[in-house]
């Protein structure tokens, strides 16, 4: 049997850690990757011991661009680059990134030191390409004040969602990261009335219920990422957090998923207008500025490097 990395099946958190590094090259550079590969689980493991009850966890994930020169198997049969996707205004660009460091907790100063640790065994290594704290805010909502992740699966349907199943034997649970930088143009969404914010979401602010299909707008943000395909709704396990200080602000998301696909059918329904002529206008209100596609081994898969 595979397990999957400790933080992906998990409830959220109230503080995450997000490391996207690219590799250095050199064989050296990979030996030292290829170590973190398997120090990873008992480094976690030994730094949660520090206090259970703060339920300390970690992804360690890798782009398609490293996969083949740090690993001597296939790749996993769906990692691929992010895809840019644009149409007019709206961008989902597709911007460089070779390993994810995921770590969550309920203590910051514990996501810290994991952190620390694992870009010890890394250091001169890796580059930094962007390192970002994200936090719980209010009642798991989004900056825009609105609870974030509803649509989530709950129980075992979250390992169904987000884990790889025996289609593809070397790589049962694992998982395919998809992950996005969001900054907010919190000014002008705050200056809105609420009634046009519930109208972008497509659901009510204070209570988060789902609007009645006779007004929710075919351009609200719930109208276009709720995908069917005959009697079942394309599914992402989301790990999301709000990120920011005074000067920009936004959300980091972050998505495990069996398939990379449910992802992309969002994106695309999110960003390029339909024959209609309907997009995602929340994204009037926010841009993305990353994205990157990753690939959560096993622990076991990590551990055989």
């Amino acid at each position: 049997m595979s397990n999957p990395q400790s933080g992906i099946l998990p409830e959220s958190n109230q503080h995450a850690l997000f490391l996207t590094l690219n590799a250095v090259e050199g064989e050296k550079s990979l030996q030292a990757i290829r170590s973190l590969c398997a120090m990873i689980t008992g480094m976690t493991d030994e730094v949660s011991a520090m206090d259970a009850s703060a339920r300390l966890t970690s992804i360690l994930a890798f782009g398609s661009v490293i996969w083949d020169t740090l690993f001597v198997s296939p790749r996993p049969s769906q990692l691929g680059v992010f895809h840019e996707r644009r149409d007019g205004p709206r961008i989902a660009p597709s911007t460089p990134g070779d390993i994810l460091l995921h770590i969550r907790s309920e203590r910051p100063d514990l996501n810290f030191i994991l952190a620390r640790r694992m870009m010890q065994v890394l250091a001169g290594s890796v580059d930094l390409v962007e390192e970002i704290q994200g936090f719980r805010y209010l009642d798991s909502r989004d900056l825009t004040g609105f609870v974030d992740g509803t649509e989530n699966p709950e129980g075992e349907a979250r390992a169904e969602v987000a884990l790889v199943d025996s289609s593809d034997a070397a790589f049962v649970g694992g998982s395919y990261v998809q992950m996005q930088r969001y900054v907010h143009d919190l000014s002008r969404w705050n200056a809105l009335p609420v009634g046009e914010q519930e109208a972008h979401i497509g659901r009510t602010k204070t209570d988060d219920l789902e609007l009645e299909d006779d007004i929710k707008p075919p351009t609200a943000h719930i109208s276009r990422v709720v995908i069917e395909e005959g009697d079942e709704e394309l599914e992402i396990l989301r790990h999301s957090m709000p990120y920011g200080n005074t000067q920009e602000a936004g959300l980091l998301f972050i998505a495990y998923t069996s398939t990379p696909t449910h992802f992309d059918r969002m994106l695309e329904s999110m960003i390029i207008r339909d024959k209609q002529g309907y997009y995602d206008h929340l994204l009037d209100y926010t841009r993305a500025v990353t994205g990157i596609a990753f690939f959560a081994p096993s622990v076991e898969f990590l551990q055989g490097v």
